[in-house]
């Protein structure tokens, strides 16, 4: 990773809530949620909650007796999440995956989603989690398949290689869809004191917008990928959006979009 992977600042929150949330992350944020409601917990920590689309649903699925922490390394995803706000109230802390501000077993769930390819150290943010579980708590994430299997994303970074054939911008596949072994992720569960089976299921999804100019400016204006092109130039962000538009247009379509997302959730008892 480098140093910008992580940087969700500036007009990336209000972007990424407003773009990326409904284009991938919303299907797969009722599912965890759902996963989770099945189990009734009574006390939920999230991690890597982002700009909330998983406490959205946690908020709308569990009983109002169920306590809700969401947690983010960055500041102002954080606020932009309580900006959008829930259904009722919910607990939000600013808080890194890898050193919880929180008691042993202070927690019967942990969840998050699409945060662990973000780790530094999977196996260290990953003991963490079971650290503050309870005994026979579940921790529960999900993590994007390979980047060939998500259709917007894979055009995107092709599009960009073009743009910038000398230095391509690879964030999307480096970092998003840079985790998505299962012998990996099976590894440091185990290297982070796990000790029973993951249960890993592989779940396709659509991606759809109203026009390709959703999804490019989603992708590259509304993730660290941004980050990335700006670093190539400032005055190109605007470029590379349109060389993205123009290469999602090419293979999707005119008008509304229509493409591929897949992930993995995992799910593991303590």
């Amino acid at each position: 990773m480098t140093d910008t992977d992580k940087v969700f600042a500036g007009s990336i929150p209000k972007l990424y809530e407003s773009h990326l949330v409904p284009l991938i992350f919303e299907p797969y944020a009722a599912d965890l949620a759902g996963r989770l409601a099945s189990r009734s917990p009574v006390r939920v920590l999230e991690i890597a909650a982002g700009t909330g689309v998983v406490t959205r649903k946690l908020a709308s699925v569990l009983p109002e007796g169920v306590s809700i922490v969401a947690t983010d390394l960055n500041q102002p995803m954080l606020d932009q999440a309580s900006a959008a706000g829930t259904r009722r109230p919910v607990e939000w802390r600013q808080a890194d995956a890898m050193q919880l501000p929180f008691g042993d077993r202070s927690f019967d769930a942990v969840v998050c989603q699409f945060g662990a390819m973000f780790f530094p150290d999977k196996a260290k943010a990953f003991s963490e989690a079971r650290r503050v579980l309870g005994p026979g708590g579940v921790f529960m994430f999900n993590v994007w398949d390979r980047i060939e299997e998500n259709e917007f994303a894979d055009t995107v970074t092709t599009a960009l290689g073009s743009l910038f054939p000398e230095d391509p911008p690879r964030f999307m596949a480096r970092v998003p869809h840079g985790y998505h072994d299962r012998s990996a992720i099976e590894r440091d569960l185990k290297n982070g004191g796990f000790t029973a089976s993951p249960e890993i299921s592989t779940v396709a999804a659509r991606s759809r917008a109203a026009s390709a100019r959703v999804p490019a400016i989603a992708y590259c204006q509304g993730t660290p990928l941004r980050n990335e092109i700006e670093a190539r130039g400032v005055s190109r962000l605007g470029e590379a959006t349109d060389v993205a538009e123009k290469a999602i247009a090419g293979k999707f379509g005119v008008g509304a979009v229509d493409g591929k997302i897949q992930a993995h959730i995992v799910v593991i008892e303590n």
